[in-house]
């Protein structure tokens, strides 16, 4: 049940995520924002995410973690349904900025206190299934944003899609959340007296521990810049309808699903190293074909580009987790990196993209991928673990 149960929460959490960023384009046309007005309404959303996932974790702590995951739903609906009323019945760029930042602080909770559910029950069954939950996550980010093409194509408003999408993802966490094993944070920690011996050492000053935190920021930033504005750069630049433009948003996120179906597989015969390095460069080569081939070739890079960041961010939360004594600390340090870009990256990107347009800004993406490729070495296997894989 309780493996089920993370699949659902990974799988919810990516619907209510894709809710809103499917309706981006809708977002700001109806607000009548430029690009440098979107990016600041993606901000506030970051700047919530900022502030919230350095202490995600003590609130895991503090209330469990099926509350954490609870809360954070509840306050996703908050936050982007509000944001969804803003933009309909109040035409109004702050309440929206308000309700997105009320959304970042939001997901942040619910995202570190899913991972450490998912971290628990890998640990658990002894093998490499955090791909897997991922891919949940993107099955519930390809459905969701099938539903904002529709909703659309349909003209339904923002105000109405946003509010009833979250209100029924709430209503099924509450019902998933009933079988997460984790219930307190004390039950999350079999090696308590691990820890208390090196409680001081902090996980911030670990080299390796940072350089996978570089890599699932890499990760986050090349994913989150697809998220936020793959839609928009199809519209935009390659002067397609809006329907047309989350389409290609689909792409991506269809292809990312198969590539953490599949990854499992190629990650176990291969390892992490090889397998990182030929799809990140994959996901590089996939962003070119977006931004310099016609539209149906950048169709076909959208589906690359997915494939190619399929595997990072989860491979740098199993490597964060390869020592259990310091999974709790060193998890809790490469998911705030990583999620910190997954979700100010991609504004930051806006605000180039209103110097250079928006198309021609996912060119940054490339100059990412070389500093990941760089630090790749420090999410490979343990010699410890590699060695005892043939008995599990």
């Amino acid at each position: 049940m309780t493996s089920r149960a993370v699949y659902a929460a990974f799988a919810l959490n990516g619907a209510a995520f894709a809710t809103w960023a499917s309706r981006i384009p809708d977002v700001k046309s109806d607000l009548g924002l430029d690009t440098r007005g979107l990016g600041f309404l993606l901000l506030a959303m970051s700047m919530g995410a900022v502030l919230g996932l350095p202490t995600s974790g003590r609130v895991a702590a503090r209330i469990g973690i099926r509350r954490a995951v609870l809360l954070g739903s509840s306050l996703a609906l908050v936050g982007i349904g509000g944001a969804g009323l803003a933009v309909t019945l109040a035409d109004s760029p702050v309440l929206a900025a308000v309700g997105m930042f009320l959304a970042g602080l939001a997901i942040g909770v619910w995202d570190v206190a899913m991972n450490l559910e998912g971290a628990h029950v890998e640990q658990l069954l002894g093998r490499a299934i955090m791909p897997r939950f991922h891919a949940a996550f993107s099955g519930g980010t390809v459905i969701s944003a099938l539903i904002g093409a529709g909703a659309a194509a349909a003209n339904v408003p923002v105000g109405v899609h946003l509010p009833v999408m979250l209100a029924l993802i709430v209503v099924a966490m509450v019902i998933t959340a009933r079988g997460f094993r984790l219930v307190a944070r004390g039950d999350a920690e079999p090696h308590d007296e691990v820890e208390s011996t090196e409680r001081t050492r902090s996980a911030w000053l670990e080299p390796r521990t940072l350089l996978i935190g570089v890599v699932t920021l890499v990760a986050a930033f090349t994913e989150g810049t697809a998220n936020d504005w793959l839609s928009v750069a199809f519209v935009e630049g390659h002067d397609l309808p809006s329907w047309a433009g989350v389409l290609a948003f689909a792409v991506f996120l269809t292809a990312m699903t198969a590539g953490r179906m599949l990854g499992t597989i190629l990650l176990d015969r291969h390892g992490r190293v090889p397998v990182l390095r030929v799809m990140l460069t994959a996901a590089f080569a996939g962003s070119l074909l977006v931004v310099f081939g016609p539209p149906a070739l950048a169709y076909v890079g959208a589906a690359v580009w997915g494939v190619g960041v399929a595997l990072g961010f989860p491979v740098g939360m199993s490597a964060a987790s390869d020592d259990p004594s310091r999974a709790h600390a060193r998890m809790s340090v490469v998911t705030t990196i990583g999620y910190t870009s997954f979700i100010a990256g991609p504004p930051l990107l806006g605000f180039l993209g209103a110097h250079v347009g928006v198309l021609h800004a996912l060119l940054a993406v490339g100059g990412a991928v070389t500093v990941a490729l760089v630090c790749l070495p420090a999410v490979r296997e343990p010699a410890p673990r590699e060695a005892a894989s043939p008995a599990q």
